[in-house]
C-alpha cells in the first residue's frame, strides 16, 4: 500500500461508496471525522449545513487533516430529471464543493490531498472513442454538471491541497446500486440489453473502486481527474451478456430506445443511451492493480 495519511474527512459516508470507503479506512486505521447533516451520535461525526457561513460552527475541530475525500451528491438515477431536481443534482454537487474548499481556505492547516468525486459523464456520448482523462469534456446535462463540480474541486489548490477529481465509471455492487435494480428482473430471465446495446459502458467493481480510492489517497504523484474504471469497458449488449450468464439466465427482452425516452425522459440518452468508453490511464500508469479487471470475473465476485 502506498503511504496512506494518517487522518481523513469524509462527506458522504452514508452513500453506497461512501458507506465502504469507511470501512476501509478504519481497516487500515486511519483516524476519519465525518461531515453529516443529520447526526447519528456516532464518533467523529461534524454536522455541518453547506449554506451556512461557515459551513460547520466549529471549524477548529478540522485543523490537522492530512486529506479529505468529498462524495456528496443526489442520486441521478432515483428521479426523473425535472427542471427542479436537475437544479438539485448540480448544488448538491457544485454548491456543497465549493462550501468545503472555503472551509479548507479558513484553516491553519488544511488538508494536503482532497479527493472529490466527479463522473465520467463528464465526455458525454462519444461513440467508440477511447477516453482517456486527457480527453476533452463532452456535451449534455451529466457532462456540464461534472465539468462545474470538478472546477470547483479546483479551488481547493487554493488552500494548497493537491486535488483529485475522481471520475467514477458505474460502481458494481450486489448490495445496493445500479446492479442490485437490474438483478430481479435478470434472475427472472426477463433482463435484456438497452437501446441497441452498442454504447460503451465503463464500469468498475466496488472492491477495485475502494482500493482505487485508497491508492489515490497515498499516491502522491496523481494529480488532477482520476477515471475510476475498470481496464475493460464493455458495450451494453456484452454487459448484458455477461450478467444474465452470472445468473444463468438469458437475456433476451431488450427494452427500446423510444421506451426509455417515454419512462425517463431526458435521463435515458444521457445516462443509459450514451456510450462512454473511459479507461484508466492514471491508475494504469501509477501502478494500480485490478482485482477484477473483466466484467465476468466482477460478476462472478460479486454474485
Amino acid at each position: 500500500m502506498t503511504d496512506l495519511p494518517a487522518k481523513v474527512l469524509l462527506s458522504g459516508a452514508s452513500g453506497l461508496i461512501g458507506a465502504n470507503v469507511i470501512r476501509a479506512l478504519a481497516a487500515n486505521r486511519i483516524q476519519t471525522l465525518q461531515l453529516v447533516r443529520k447526526p447519528t451520535g456516532e464518533p467523529g461525526q461534524i454536522v455541518w449545513d453547506p449554506k451556512a457561513s461557515p459551513p460547520v460552527t466549529d471549524p477548529h475541530r478540522l485543523e490537522g487533516l492530512d486529506a479529505a475525500i468529498h462524495l456528496s451528491g443526489a442520486n441521478i438515477s432515483t428521479h426523473r430529471w425535472t427542471e427542479s431536481y436537475k437544479r438539485e443534482i448540480v448544488a448538491s454537487r457544485v454548491e456543497t464543493t465549493r462550501a468545503i474548499t472555503r472551509l479548507f481556505a479558513s484553516l491553519k492547516s488544511p488538508p494536503k490531498t482532497f479527493l472529490c468525486a466527479s463522473a465520467t459523464g463528464i465526455y458525454g456520448d462519444r461513440g467508440d472513442e477511447l477516453l482517456t482523462e486527457g480527453s476533452a469534456h463532452g456535451r449534455g446535462f451529466l457532462a456540464g454538471t461534472c465539468l462545474a463540480w470538478e472546477a470547483a474541486a479546483d479551488s481547493g489548490r487554493d488552500a494548497g491541497a493537491r486535488v483529485i477529481q475522481l471520475r467514477f465509471g458505474v460502481v458494481l455492487a450486489a448490495e445496493a446500486g445500479a446492479l442490485k435494480r437490474m438483478l430481479p428482473l435478470f434472475r427472472l430471465g426477463m433482463g435484456g440489453r438497452l437501446g441497441s446495446g452498442r454504447q460503451w459502458m465503463d464500469w468498475i467493481a466496488m472492491p477495485d473502486a475502494i482500493q482505487a480510492i485508497l491508492f489515490v489517497l497515498g499516491e502522491r504523484t496523481l494529480d488532477g481527474p482520476v477515471n475510476l474504471v475498470a481496464p475493460h469497458p464493455v458495450t451494453n449488449r456484452d454487459f448484458t451478456l455477461a450478467l444474465g450468464r452470472a445468473v444463468h439466465r438469458p437475456a433476451l427482452f431488450p427494452v427500446p430506445a423510444f421506451a426509455l425516452r417515454l419512462a425517463i425522459g431526458e435521463m435515458a440518452d444521457d445516462a443509459l443511451l450514451a456510450s462512454v468508453r473511459a479507461v484508466p490511464k492514471q491508475l494504469s500508469d501509477s501502478g494500480f492493480e485490478f482485482r477484477y479487471p473483466d466484467i465476468g470475473s466482477a460478476l462472478r465476485a460479486l454474485l
